[in-house]
């Protein structure tokens, strides 16, 4: 670990999962840290409390203290926002997230990077919790409030760190994407498809984003790659200089599942056709069996005997807001999801339906992110939803395209609303005994979904 001579910073976008990680390792590396943001709410919000770091609502100058060293800015902050004005005005020193996380904690550790589409999150978690199984104590920076842990991000006493691999762009000086920064030894390429509509015109542009990560990988490193996935065989395909182990469900990939129940809770690991154990485990769907392996494999590639820590597996807890059991009412049980992409509802509800069997699945979403604001992936939002028996769309008024089409085109009963407040009172009279009502949303979603819970207590 380097030496750090600043110990005064304020950070920019704090209340971001990976801002909100960036102070919480600055913190235990003995900073003093405060931060600002425009959107605070849990769980980093309450991560953030928990460590006694100091937020601030909104992007005001006067928000940062002139004690501070260093101002570290996320990448939801540009030109003309007032705060980084007055940072570029007064000549203060500035970093990334990205850049302060390679300068700061990666040197002299061994970095496992987990990229990809969907499953970041999950399998940065379930790698990092099989490390601790296996006594490495790892370090990590996790997007989401592991449950395990009770943090998104810590120091860690081992050689490992395991950090959530985002090709989302690092600052508005930096458009890299985040995780050429982190020149990891083990990287996981989850799968590969079209996101981010805000920075990437097309699939072709993630791609070469993909291949300068797999230029930063060492020889003696490794590459795990999803082997069902032609985008990211396109990206190794433009060059690879390390050993590649391909995942899936076919048995002729290096490592591979066969599924033992339909909802994937119960699976079989294989290497190279060999059965190396058993998984039984509380995740739901085919997604998150090949986030397990991909994991796994992770693991195996830095020398841990993964047949002694797969049965740890039985104890995982996941990440908080996926699929987020957050109680029963009334015979209704509530969830909180973060998916925010179709492929990402679509088999989270596939995993929930191979769970539930015939009980209705209601499901609440908000299209919140750049892609969906965007209306990027407005035409494959119906087909995602087509294991729900009724959705409740939140089309708020800002929404720059109409819900209209969308909604009509829905399998099962739906109806937009304009505003979370009348979102609450149609779910309250759409919902019934044995129902499993699932919040959808990577946002705030203005804390819909223990509102709507409270109400069903209530």
């Amino acid at each position: 670990m380097s030496d750090i001579p600043v110990r005064n910073i304020h950070i920019l976008g704090i209340a971001g999962t990976f801002m909100g990680g960036v102070a919480a390792l600055a913190r235990e590396l003995g900073y003093s840290v405060e931060g600002s943001d425009q959107a605070i709410y849990p769980p980093m919000s309450t991560q953030l409390e928990k460590l006694g770091i100091a937020l601030a609502q909104g992007y005001l100058p006067e928000n940062i203290s002139a004690g501070c060293d260093e101002i570290v800015i996320g990448n939801a902050l540009s030109r003309g926002n007032p705060a980084v004005e007055a940072v570029l005005d007064a000549g203060r020193k500035y970093n990334s997230g990205a850049q302060w996380l390679a300068e700061n904690v990666l040197p002299g550790r061994d970095t496992l990077a987990v990229a990809g589409t969907h499953g970041k999150t999950t399998t940065t978690t379930i790698l990092s919790f099989l490390l601790d199984a296996a006594g490495r104590e790892p370090g990590f920076l996790i997007g989401g409030v592991a449950e395990d842990f009770g943090v998104s991000a810590r120091i860690g006493k081992g050689r490992e760190f395991v950090v959530e691999a985002d090709e989302y762009d690092t600052a508005f000086f930096d458009k890299r994407s985040k995780f050429v920064h982190y020149r990891p030894l083990v990287a996981i390429l989850n799968n590969l498809e079209y996101d981010h509509a805000d920075i990437f015109p097309d699939v072709a542009a993630i791609q070469r984003q993909f291949h300068h990560l797999v230029r930063t990988v060492p020889r003696r490193g490794r590459l795990i790659a999803n082997g069902h996935d032609r985008h990211l065989a396109e990206v190794l395909e433009m060059g690879c200089w390390t050993p590649v182990e391909k995942f899936g469900f076919d048995a002729a990939f290096d490592w591979s599942a066969r599924k033992l129940s339909d909802d994937g809770s119960r699976f079989v690991l294989l290497h190279k056709g060999a059965e190396i154990g058993t998984v039984e485990w509380p995740l739901l769907g085919d997604h998150n069996v090949l986030n397990g392996v991909a994991a796994l494999a992770a693991c195996a590639a830095v020398g841990v005997d993964i047949a002694k820590i797969i049965p740890a597996l039985a104890d995982f807890r996941s990440v908080k807001r996926r699929l987020e059991g957050l109680g029963e009412a009334g015979g209704i049980t509530v969830y909180d999801d973060f998916a925010h992409h179709p492929t990402a509802i679509r088999t989270t509800l596939q995993g929930l339906r191979a769970k539930v069997g015939k009980a209705r699945i209601v499901v609440a979403m908000e299209p919140r992110s750049n892609s969906m604001r965007l209306g990027a992936h407005a035409d494959a939002l119906a087909p995602s939803l087509d294991d729900a028996d009724a959705v409740v769309f939140l089309a708020r008024p800002e929404l720059p395209w109409d819900a209209a089409k969308v909604v009509s085109a829905i399998r099962g009963e739906a109806k937009a609303v304009p505003n979370s407040d009348e979102l609450i009172a149609t779910l309250r009279s759409l919902a019934k005994a044995g129902d499993h009502v699932v919040f959808m949303s990577n946002g705030g979603f203005d804390g819909a979904p223990r509102k709507f819970l409270a109400a069903l207590e209530g």
